[in-house]
């Protein structure tokens, strides 16, 4: 909810309207760089957040930002006023002059666009796009600063530019907070050995170009620097230059013996809810949820073909390992279903949607496990075998959410019924 107070965080005051500045400024109300795009950009950040501090922080900051739009606006708007009504003035900007005012547009005339924002859902990666905002931002008020005479306006401004390295070291920090290190991006690991290879390729000495130069950033620590492809011999049995290992590589370290005992003990946990899942769909007292567990078991049988595939891959025999979690899980469930037996429909089918909900978890653990040490090892085709299961079980899991935030409803309304009464 927002609510707007009619009082500007830094009260504007322009001595000297200048209509070709109030165009520059304009940059900072509609342009790449400006006001708005960062109040979208931290926004809608904040919108798809699932970290509720981190989320905090983005609509704060991003709340800031609109009401600095308001300042550039204000700003810009006084130093534009002569170009409504003095046609040389106006000639600095016809726009703002023809169209009556201020409007999202930067200092060329060309309209704001939502292609400005730098928004990934991933928040180290929106964290790095917001210091490097802010950082530009800064930079753009200190050039609008050396091109302004007026006292009033360099106030203004230089407040919003101290805002900015503000808004920057509130992200750096965040994002150290975090505790990732400095190159883990995503989930899926880089191909070993070539991360590390920094190839040469702007070669050049005296006549030919400038000579090469080194620094932390092609040599020390784990760097190989590597000669251009371009220039490489292309003699037969030369050794390439490039690290290109897409097969699966070979296992010196343990990690298919480990993806094995992850797929022995998935395979065994999925067999023994084949069997949980029509118990918990004939104690379901609601359809809905009757029927999502019917879809389930049938899903899940393709699961257990699916794992069934993934030994085929690896020259093994599908042979399942006792899976102590998912037979703990299983026996609270029993208990669950024996106990909803005196309670009303709804509280029952919501206790059972709870430890449903826990097998879900313990699956997508599983499957999650599974599918990085195959990503490791360079099994794709078990990478996406096992990634379409856990897609699957992670829509169950949603289904299951959808399904109880109505039995809650339902469960209110008695309450309410007699409230009325």
């Amino acid at each position: 909810m927002y609510h707007h107070v009619k009082k500007l965080m830094f009260t504007v005051r322009v001595d000297e309207p200048d209509p070709r500045f109030g165009n520059m400024l304009l940059e900072q109300f509609g342009g790449a760089n400006g006001e708005l795009a960062a109040a979208m950009q931290y926004s809608i950040q904040g919108l798809n957040c699932e970290d509720p501090d981190r989320k905090d922080l983005l609509m704060d900051i991003g709340t800031e930002e609109l009401s600095h739009l308001e300042v550039v606006g204000c700003l810009a708007r006084m130093h534009l006023a002569p170009s409504k009504n003095d046609r040389q003035a106006a000639e600095a900007d016809p726009l703002i002059a023809i169209a009556g005012g201020v409007n999202l547009f930067n200092s060329q005339g060309n309209p704001w666009t939502a292609d400005y924002l730098k928004i990934t859902g991933e928040l180290d990666v929106d964290l790095r796009s917001n210091i490097a905002a802010e950082a530009r931002a800064k930079i753009v008020y200190e050039r609008l600063i050396n091109f302004c005479d007026d006292v009033g306006s360099k106030d203004a401004l230089q407040f919003l530019m101290t805002r900015e390295i503000t808004h920057m070291k509130a992200f750096a920090r965040a994002l150290e907070s975090l505790s990732k290190p400095a190159f883990s991006i995503g989930r899926i690991a880089p191909t070993p050995g070539l991360v590390n290879q920094y190839f040469n390729d702007s070669t050049g000495s005296g006549d030919h170009g400038e000579i090469d130069t080194r620094g932390p950033w092609n040599e020390g620590e784990d760097w190989v620097f590597t000669e251009s492809p371009a220039l490489q011999s292309s003699d037969p049995g030369a050794a390439p230059s490039i690290v290109t290992e897409s097969s699966p590589l070979v296992d010196e370290s343990g990690l298919t013996e480990l993806l094995l005992h992850e797929l022995r003990d998935i395979l065994h946990a999925e067999k023994q809810l084949t069997k949980a899942l029509p118990k918990m769909a004939q104690a379901a007292r609601f359809d809905q949820l009757r029927e999502l567990f019917e879809q389930h078991l049938a899903e899940t049988e393709n699961q257990v073909e699916r794992i069934s595939e993934c030994f085929e891959l690896l020259g093994e025999t599908a042979r399942a390992k006792p899976c102590k979690g998912m037979m703990g899980l299983i026996e609270e469930g029993q208990e669950v279903m024996k106990e909803g037996e005196e309670k009303e429909d709804a509280a029952a089918d919501l206790a059972l949607i709870s430890a449903a909900q826990r097998v879900e978890h313990y699956e997508m653990s599983g499957y999650t496990t599974a599918r990085n040490l195959a990503q490791q090892l360079r099994h794709s085709a078990i990478v996406a075998l096992l990634s379409k299961s856990l897609a699957e079980e992670e829509n169950a899991d949603l289904l299951l959410n959808q399904v109880a935030r109505s039995l809650m409803s339902v469960a209110k309304m008695p309450a309410a019924l007699e409230q009325a009464e």
